[in-house]
């Protein structure tokens, strides 16, 4: 980018010199070209050191004392560029060049010629480059957190117990062996599970009807292991359909079974309720 930017600049100064007339063509070509190192170095002084080491540390008064410094020197050196290189090889002697010590002292024709020339270019490089950065660094971001809600997903979906599914596909096999008329019922409810869970749930948000729909399949397969000695509530009261992140009541439910349901013995009982009324969205377990 670096390269690009001060080689169309340069460009762009030939191409003015050679819309002068031609005696003066030469001559504002070699004062441009005087001037491009001065704005070359104050353009990397500001972007590389002062900004970065001082400005964006808050180091106020440091940031200032270099800015004034660096203004003052660059300006000078590009009136020395032009003064006693430039002008030995644009103009017929004999001619008076001022001394250096003149130029250090003629603060007001620095700052009224030369600093404003110099700032002329290194204001544009300095948004260019820290627009370029901030759309970098903003893409670069915007990458983590969609890598970081893909990563959350996936753990979200690696949480459903591998036991389920084993023993799921176990009741399964032994209601088709007796001909159950419950074992298709079970392989779509089951089928349903899979299909939400690897495909409906890559937005970062679900319907919450989806999420109850996949809560009521989930508990008919988990019930298919306790007959009738598991008692399950499961109570729901929607005024109106919301969206929320997909899968986390399925984990709790999931628990629910695996830590109580599954450690009793005698007859478990899981109560369940889900409300949203009034903006306000309740899961009780």
């Amino acid at each position: 980018m670096h390269i690009a930017f001060w080689g169309t600049l340069f460009v762009l100064g030939l191409s003015r010199a050679l819309m002068k007339e031609n005696h003066s063509l030469m001559k504002t070509f070699v004062y441009d070209l005087c001037m491009l190192a001065p704005q070359v170095l104050m353009a990397y002084y500001l972007a590389y050191f002062v900004i970065p080491k001082f400005f964006l540390k808050k180091k106020l008064y440091g940031s200032i004392l270099l800015f004034l410094l660096g203004t003052y020197v660059m300006g000078v050196l590009a009136r020395i560029l032009i003064v006693h290189i430039g002008e030995t090889l644009v103009r017929v002697p004999p001619f008076i060049q001022e001394p250096i010590l003149e130029i250090f002292m003629d603060w007001k024709k620095l700052l009224l010629h030369y600093i404003p020339a110099i700032y002329s270019v290194s204001l544009i490089f300095l948004f260019i480059k820290y627009f370029v950065e901030y759309n970098r660094i903003r893409e670069k971001d915007l990458t983590l957190d969609k890598e970081k809600a893909e990563g959350e997903l996936k753990t979200l979906k690696a949480q459903l117990n591998p036991h389920f599914l084993f023993n799921t596909l176990n009741n399964i096999y032994t209601l088709s062996l007796v001909n159950s008329p419950k074992a298709p019922e079970s392989i779509g409810k089951l089928s349903e599970i899979l299909d939400h869970i690897l495909y409906k749930c890559n937005s970062k948000f679900v319907l919450l009807s989806s999420e109850i729909k996949l809560l009521e399949d989930y508990i008919d397969l988990e019930k298919l292991r306790y007959d009738e000695r598991l008692q399950v509530s499961f109570k729901t009261n929607i005024e109106t359909d919301a969206e929320i992140p997909p899968l986390i009541l399925l984990s709790l439910v999931e628990n629910s079974f695996k830590h109580g349901a599954g450690e009793d013995s005698g007859s478990p009982k899981i109560e369940i309720s889900i409300t949203n009324k009034n903006s306000l969205f309740t899961f009780e377990i």
